[in-house]
């Protein structure tokens, strides 16, 4: 089975990315493919590589980021929340005269067609928070 999973809140609002996170991890576990998870909403505070939480804390955008580099899972964060929140990759903040580069590795900025194509090619949505 083919999952397409979204992420609405952030890793400090409630448990809903971790569960996120664990639910991914116990499909491909299963055998199952995980096509793409679309952060939107506070969801892309997920992908923010200089967040520092204290050392004895879930380091999420880490674990996101290995994630992705262990199975190739598609992380996709939504452009115009991402902007909203003060989230830039490098391109973006270049074409807007900005010096950021606040996105953690494995994740990439897109817009909300990716999210459809995600409904489309999965099997299963499945939206968390």
């Amino acid at each position: 089975m083919k999952f397409a999973i979204q992420v609405n809140v952030g890793p400090y609002h409630s448990n809903a990315g971790h569960s996120a996170y664990r639910f991914i991890n116990a499909v491909l576990a299963q055998g199952h493919d995980v096509f793409r998870v679309f952060f939107y909403y506070d969801g892309v505070y997920q992908a923010f590589k200089y967040a520092t939480p204290p050392d004895d804390e879930r380091q999420f955008a880490a674990q996101w980021s290995e994630l992705a580099r262990r199975y190739g899972i598609d992380l996709v964060v939504c452009i115009s929340t991402a902007q909203r929140r003060g989230l830039l990759c490098a391109d973006e903040a270049s074409r807007q005269g900005k010096q950021d580069d606040d996105l953690a590795e494995g994740f990439r900025i897109s817009g909300l067609g990716q999210l459809v194509e995600a409904t489309l090619v999965a099997d299963r949505f499945i939206v968390f928070g």
